[in-house]
């Protein structure tokens, strides 16, 4: 399971830094993993501090930190 949350990541940041800035709901329907992995995957994203979420009226936008 590890391995395929890091897998994910690994495709979640490719993702955003091809796209941008995109939406939580646009970014579990262009990864092609189960939505529970794609959570779980930006949680760790998250954590080590290599994504920005921000909360919407409706959804989360997802971003990747730049580095300063």
């Amino acid at each position: 399971m590890i391995t395929e949350i890091g897998i994910a990541a690994g495709e979640i940041w490719h993702f955003l830094d091809q796209h941008g800035e995109t939406s939580l709901s646009v970014l579990v329907k262009s990864i092609d993993k189960h939505e529970d992995i794609v959570l779980m995957s930006l949680g760790w994203l998250a954590r080590e501090g290599h994504v920005i979420l921000r909360q919407t009226d409706s959804d989360y936008k997802i971003s990747l930190r730049k580095n300063t």
